[in-house]
């Protein structure tokens, strides 16, 4: 049995796929490709980073890349989320560079890349996006180089507030703010400091938002990551508006960055979804459809019919 058959998919449906080689080299899959026909579909499935119900070329040459992308994002997200919970008592973000360019950058881009290889726009957008951020941001942080935090910071006379202002509007474009402060807070004026937290916030809220609403017809453990990323992102926004003393609410920042450790358990779940079957696994995580989904009302079709 493959994680395919383990949700309710047959080795018969997949033999009578009117999926063609030649559709694939055109690239008639993803969202936009969706036909009626039930036995040419698999349903949503967060192992293949598919949102919706989606073809499987019938000659597929590539592996699924959704695993390695969702490994990559998960580590990137732990490792940060134990940084806003304060683990240890870190509260520097510089371990964070070396799997934000190779691990988390890199490689999350080359799985994105994959991904638009087998015709998944949804899965290539998201890892792509991902991908090119984290590898931006380790080139911000990287000390020398290309100098961007030294040269911002000679620009304001010393002072790291014009680097953090652009630095925020960078993210608020971006999207993604997970990351404590590179440098003393006491030279920020408190003001400056609350606005920009809470924008950038807002900002990954907003994408993650959209990105979450495409997988409601998705499976239970699908949507659950990207919601409790968008748990863990409202909080930190939460958290940088209602200040004490000027400085971020520390419990609701713990809080978020709870959620997001959370959020990168649930992608190392999928991950594993992705990779497991009866020749690897003694144990096939359960899928489990929303009763709205396509999966669940075919089922509920099938059960009706056979009810007659």
């Amino acid at each position: 049995m493959t994680a395919y058959e383990n949700e309710g998919i047959s080795v018969k449906d997949t033999q009578n796929s009117s999926t063609s080689t030649e559709d694939y080299d055109n690239g008639h899959f993803g969202p936009l490709a969706h036909v009626n026909t039930a036995s040419s579909r698999y349903p949503a499935f967060g192992g293949d980073l598919q949102p919706g119900l989606y073809k499987l070329p019938k000659d597929r040459k590539l592996a699924n890349p959704a695993p390695l992308g969702l490994c990559a994002f998960a580590l990137t997200t732990f490792v940060l989320g134990c940084l806003n919970m304060g683990v240890r008592g870190i509260t520097e973000p510089n371990i964070v560079v070396a799997p934000a360019l190779a691990y988390g950058g890199l490689v999350q881009l080359l799985a994105g890349m994959w991904e638009m290889a087998v015709g998944n726009t949804f899965g290539a957008t998201v890892l792509s996006s991902y991908g090119g951020f984290w590898m931006s941001l380790a080139i911000t942080f990287i000390p020398g180089g290309f100098n961007i935090m030294g040269a911002l910071e000679k620009a304001d006379g010393g002072s790291p507030t014009m680097f953090y202002n652009s630095f925020a509007l960078y993210l608020f474009v971006c999207l993604l703010p997970l990351l404590p402060f590179p440098f003393d807070k006491s030279q920020i004026p408190a003001t400056s400091l609350q606005k920009t937290d809470a924008n950038v916030s807002q900002g990954w809220f907003i994408f993650t938002t959209i990105v979450t609403s495409l997988t409601l017809k998705s499976t239970v453990a699908f949507f659950s990551l990207f919601f409790f990323v968008d748990i863990a992102l409202l909080l930190l926004a939460l958290g940088y508006y209602f200040n004490e003393g000027g400085m971020p609410n520390h419990n609701l920042i713990k809080a978020g960055g709870l959620f997001a450790l959370l959020g990168a358990f649930l992608a190392w779940y999928n991950a594993f979804a992705g990779m497991a079957d009866d020749s690897n696994s003694f144990w096939l995580p359960p899928v489990i459809h929303f009763p709205w989904s396509e999966k669940a009302r075919a089922a509920r079709r099938d059960s009706a019919g056979d009810s007659v």
